[in-house]
């Protein structure tokens, strides 16, 4: 257990969950029969094949898609719809063009009704917080893809959530950008004592934020299967044991 989880909120429990889709008149299932529980302030990666259905999980969670049947519930209360105790930050932050950095980050308390001088000295905090402090007054066309996604963290975090979900975040990254962004995500996580809940395909990426490891099967008979990623924060690469979990991670898809 992550020094996160000792007080968090955040609890999410799966029952039974399944989800289809109607293609070209065909049923294709997605989630079948999904039973999870996730703890407060646990890091949850998500992976497995595309078509597996990481990002319909996600939705689920976050309240954008119904789910055909079972039940997802947070701190004990039935998911319908969006609700505040969580965010979800994309693959593109989808950040307002005619917005700064700071009136990116205060538009959704300003919307929420917070007066102007509380979401602007909020969405400060969480700018500083991801390291944006001299940019609040640039405008998105002036940043860089990693500088963009901070924003999008930022913006996600001003709402306070108990749970972040995250849909491949930094997929669009170049490595060495990502890498540090993988640090910043560890940090924002430990800090804020949220919940976290990240779909990837980088298996690296997932043991080096993960907690545990959620790795869905592409064909619906066959089990979810979770990984546990006992190691302590902050995370070596190189580390045996790093290098030994990335390779048993590697094993559940047939990779060496």
């Amino acid at each position: 257990m992550s020094v996160a989880q000792i007080s968090a909120k955040g609890e999410v429990t799966i029952r039974d969950l399944s989800k289809s889709f109607r293609i070209d008149g065909d049923s294709l299932t997605v989630l079948k029969d999904i039973n999870l529980d996730i703890s407060g302030g646990e890091s949850l990666a998500i992976v497995g094949a595309s078509g597996s259905g990481k990002t319909t999980l996600l939705r689920v969670l976050a309240g954008l898609t119904e789910p055909d049947s079972g039940s997802v519930l947070i701190d004990g209360e039935p998911v319908h719809g969006l609700g505040k105790e969580r965010a979800v930050i994309f693959q593109e932050p989808r950040l307002l063009p005619w917005l700064t950095v700071l009136g990116n980050v205060a538009f959704g308390l300003e919307v929420q009704g917070i007066p102007g001088d509380e979401a602007a000295e909020r969405a400060r905090h969480y700018i500083r917080l991801v390291g944006l402090a001299e940019f609040e007054g640039a405008w998105p066309r002036q940043l860089s893809g990693g500088m963009a996604q901070r924003v999008g963290i930022a913006r996600a975090l001003t709402v306070q959530p108990e749970i972040l979900l995250l849909d491949e975040p930094l997929g669009a990254l170049d490595a060495m950008t990502k890498m540090t962004m993988q640090e910043e995500l560890v940090r924002i996580w430990t800090e804020e004592s949220v919940t976290m809940v990240l779909v990837t395909h980088d298996l690296e990426e997932a043991i080096f934020l993960a907690d545990r490891v959620l790795v869905l099967p592409k064909t619906k008979d066959t089990a979810i299967r979770l990984i546990d990623i006992d190691l302590p924060h902050p995370r070596d690469r190189s580390d045996p044991d790093f290098v030994r979990n990335r390779r048993q991670l590697m094993a559940e898809f047939g990779l060496h």
